[in-house]
């Protein structure tokens, strides 16, 4: 039996849920653990789960962008969607060969800017795969990645539900408050996943590291001080050049993404119309 382009598209959403509650258990592994009481959890798992990760990622990414593709009724428009998410991808994986400047990199501008435009599932995918080919370029794979690929998707899925005012402006300006929140909340994010680890063999505790001896609220208490003295310059400074970017060349970007999209989106008319 043939899967018809909306089912394909439903099993693509159930694969961002899976995907997605997959990497959130892995990243607040530490948490969980707090609040199981469970000591052993963590050392168990981080020593296979990004490998495990990465798979449910990578083949979850490629089955989401298949159902976003297959949204045309002929191989012309699934063939200018593919090259266009190819082409995309390209050029935002490209832009990590940027030297970046205490976390600030651009390639997180055009992920919220394509995922506000084509959609969420797009928009997923479209910052998963750029991390992923980014990484590729510059040497970049490591237990790391499908954190990387997820939190990066997870900004074009976020994007994708944002409101679309009337005005370009107040448009802009709403992308840019984004793209600074969210400087943040991917520092915050990808954090968890070495903060279990950070500790340098202290032989004192200093109230930042992660133990399993924690209670929840300790270990939050202990995060947040842990992010607050490693990661809020750098997620600052990415913050600040997400605002800047999607300030000074969002609106232009828009209409060029815009301009694709309806290249590359069919619709159908009635008969007679």
């Amino acid at each position: 039996m043939t899967l018809q382009p909306a089912n394909v598209r439903v099993l693509g959403a159930l694969a961002v849920v899976f995907v997605s509650a997959t990497g959130l258990i892995a990243l607040f592994l530490p948490f969980l653990s707090s609040a199981l009481a469970d000591q052993s959890s963590v050392d168990n798992s981080r020593s296979f789960d990004s490998s495990l990760l990465l798979g449910a990622v990578v083949a979850g990414s490629m089955f989401i962008a298949i159902g976003e593709l297959a949204r045309g009724p002929g191989a012309e428009s699934l063939s200018r969607s593919v090259a266009l998410l190819g082409t995309l991808v390209a050029i935002d994986a490209t832009l990590r060969l940027v030297p970046s400047f205490f976390g600030a990199s651009p390639i997180f501008a055009l992920i919220a800017l394509v995922g506000y435009v084509f959609g969420s599932r797009f928009g997923f995918v479209m910052g998963s795969l750029t991390l992923l080919l980014s990484a590729a370029i510059t040497a970049g794979v490591g237990p790391w990645l499908p954190f990387q690929m997820l939190c990066a998707g997870w900004m074009g899925m976020a994007a994708g539900w944002l409101p679309k005012p009337a005005s370009p402006r107040v448009e802009v300006a709403s992308l840019a408050l984004f793209g600074g929140l969210y400087g943040f909340v991917y520092g915050a994010l990808m954090n968890l996943y070495s903060w279990p680890f950070a500790s340098p063999g202290a032989s004192s505790d200093i109230g930042l590291y992660w133990s399993p001896t924690l209670t929840l609220l300790e270990s939050l208490d202990r995060y947040w001080a842990f992010y607050i003295t490693t990661s809020l310059v750098h997620d600052a400074s990415r913050a600040i050049a997400n605002i800047v970017l999607i300030l000074a060349a969002g609106a232009s970007v828009l209409r060029l993404l815009r301009r694709f999209h309806t290249r590359t989106t069919w619709k159908t008319s009635a008969p007679g119309l």
